[in-house]
């Protein structure tokens, strides 16, 4: 019996991306902006595409069918819907968004034809289906209550259900325009951060301030129900009606105008951070004690761009609503690809559902994307005359932990890229946790980014509770957990608005990832799934008796992270790094020529 083998396509809204499943193994993933070098791009997938086929050595005449995550007509009836109630106060938003619309997205199955010159099934899913199947299908769960939180997709913001042997059911809706994704969006405009990608920037910010806006948010913006569900006063949001998330009545309420990008950040910005995320908080786990009452199941999955949030879903697993939890790594829409392409494998095809014998998840640690050989890396070093050493696997770990124990800076790409918005050790910049100097340093002159940002631990399985109340694997780095007491230092309370102060307090003994709140972001790293990683934090810990080390993604600010070995020495040499690893060849800053470019690359990225 022949295998089936399922393209899954997320496309034309932000982060596109492909996904390619055999029989039910996820064999390729990747965003297109990847590829593109051009951040959150949401147009039609070409270069990922290509790259999955190749991967899976599948030729498009092979495909059983391809099927795009989202229902275009069920959204374009949402986009109609909304324009009538608007009015011409709509007409901005309608002019913006209907090219898009009218050139591609109510042709995509054309497109799709056109590019894969094929004659291929295509398949279209719901949105929030796509979320759910992502996030069940490759979990390591039997059955398992699900949650979907996002902006919107079709009419629906928020789905409650499960999955089982019979497969998805989703039970409950919130539909637009009440969304706890578009929320959360609002507040990251009103602070002066990009939708749809400083979403995160927002919820770093929040443990600088205090949550003095909660009865307002609660009074005036959201209503929220005993059961979770939730409604919008809509006379404060602009997103159904005009360019801008928030409206006049929005400003009033917070004191003024939306602070500019760029501008300080005020006490105003830090209080109004703590709120809403303390709301979405409340909200979020709301809706699990609600979902756990409805399904009497142990175990919870979670996707969708809200599910991205991990100082909630560090929340959710403290309060032990349920026994485990399990989140996509990619659970934004780049996720939507993957989600569609197993629900048409399991639901469509019928396929029997793999779950991992050994109680893993079938992510494979999210190292879906390209690897590039050494040779590979060799002629494309050669090529350009630039200087390196060569070393084998063992020497690589042991130089790397040193270069680290020494203060040094490194930028490690050695295997395929992750799938998703985080970094796992695969396309990473490494730093010496313990070092108070790194964070302000990394922020500065490495990533080029806001100082007020943490960065996130990578640290041993087995050594995990020696650092982190955290008692279960965080293999994708999205759970926020407290530092261990006994690594904590005590700090003094600084008054006033600077950021700057408060970032460089030395918190722990691992300062360059305790945030303000003695909180981090765990990536736990067992050897299973990225062996090379696993040995040079093994290294560094026989070297220096610490476990934990920095792992920050491989990339400056406005820029998607490194893909090819092209990407990761233009990033070394525009930066502050010391040293770039590219499989196993060693380059040192210090030996590289002079790096030239015929313009600022800053002008090439939107820094947001």
């Amino acid at each position: 019996m022949s295998k089936v083998t399922i393209l899954g396509i997320s496309a034309f809204y932000h982060d596109s991306a492909v996904c390619i499943v055999i029989d039910g193994e996820i064999v390729a993933a990747a965003q297109e902006e990847r590829f593109s070098r051009k951040k959150h791009d949401p147009s039609f997938p070409k270069a990922a595409i290509n790259y999955c086929l190749e991967e899976a050595e599948v030729e498009p005449d092979e495909l059983d069918a391809v099927i795009f995550y989202d229902n275009p007509i069920l959204s374009f009836d949402r986009i109609i819907k909304t324009l009538v109630l608007a009015g011409h106060k709509g007409i901005k938003p309608w002019c913006k968004g209907a090219p898009g619309w009218l050139n591609a997205k109510l042709f995509i199955k054309k497109l799709i034809y056109k590019y894969l010159q094929a004659p291929v099934k295509v398949l279209f899913d719901e949105h929030h289906f796509s979320h759910a199947a992502s996030a069940f299908y490759p979990s390591p769960f039997e059955e398992a209550a699900i949650l979907t939180l996002d902006g919107v997709g079709e009419w629906t913001t928020t789905a409650l259900g499960y999955g089982n042997k019979k497969g998805i059911k989703l039970t409950h809706e919130i539909v637009f325009p009440h969304s706890l994704g578009l929320l959360y969006s609002s507040f990251t405009q009103f602070c002066g951060f990009k939708v749809n990608s400083g979403e995160y920037k927002l919820m770093g910010l929040a443990p600088y301030g205090n949550p003095v806006y909660v009865d307002t948010i609660k009074s005036h913006l959201v209503m929220i129900k005993k059961d979770g569900s939730f409604h919008l006063d809509m006379k404060y949001f602009g997103y159904m009606d005009s360019l801008s998330m928030t409206t006049k009545a929005f400003e009033d309420l917070f004191g003024g105008p939306a602070r500019k990008p760029e501008s300080r950040i005020t006490q105003r910005e830090m209080d109004i951070a703590a709120s809403i995320q303390k709301v979405t908080e409340e909200i979020i786990l709301t809706l699990c004690r609600t979902l756990k009452g409805k399904t009497n199941m142990n175990n919870l999955v979670l996707a969708g761009g809200v599910a991205l949030n991990c100082v909630a879903n560090g929340k959710i697993l403290k309060e032990k609503i349920f026994d485990d939890l399990w989140i996509q790594p990619a659970s934004g829409d780049a996720g939507g690809a993957l989600g569609a392409a197993l629900h048409a494998t399991y639901e469509y095809f019928g396929v029997k559902r793999y779950i991992n014998e050994s109680g893993r998840d079938s992510q494979k640690g999210s190292y879906l994307g390209p690897r590039f050989r050494n040779e590979e890396i060799e002629t494309f070093l050669e090529n350009h005359r630039y200087p390196y050493k060569k070393v084998a696997d063992i020497e690589r770990a042991e130089i790397v932990a040193k270069s680290l124990a020494k203060g040094l800076i490194v930028g490690y790409m050695v295997g395929r890229m992750e799938f998703g918005p985080r970094a796992l050790g695969a396309r990473s910049i490494l730093a010496d946790a313990r070092n108070p100097r790194t964070q302000s340093v990394m922020n500065l002159k490495i990533k080029y980014r806001e100082s007020f940002r943490p960065f996130a631990p990578s640290v041993l399985l087995d050594k995990t509770l020696d650092y982190f109340e955290l008692d279960c694997s965080s293999p994708y780095m999205l759970l926020v957990s407290p530092v261990q007491k006994d690594k904590r230092k005590k700090c003094e309370e600084v008054k006033g608005e600077d950021l700057l102060i408060k970032v460089n307090q030395v918190r722990s003994n691992v300062p360059a990832i305790t945030h303000v709140d003695y909180s981090a972001r765990v990536q736990t790293v067992d050897g299973i799934d990225k062996q090379d990683y696993f040995e040079v934090i093994k290294a560094f810990y026989k070297l220096t008796g610490c476990g934990v080390i920095v792992n920050t993604s491989f990339n400056v600010r406005g820029e998607p992270i490194v893909c090819s070995p092209e990407d990761a020495y233009r990033c070394f040499m525009r930066t502050d790094m010391d040293i770039l690893v590219m499989e196993n060849f060693m380059l040192y800053k210090g030996d590289q020529p002079g790096f030239k470019e015929l313009k600022d690359w800053r002008d090439e990225y939107e820094l947001d």
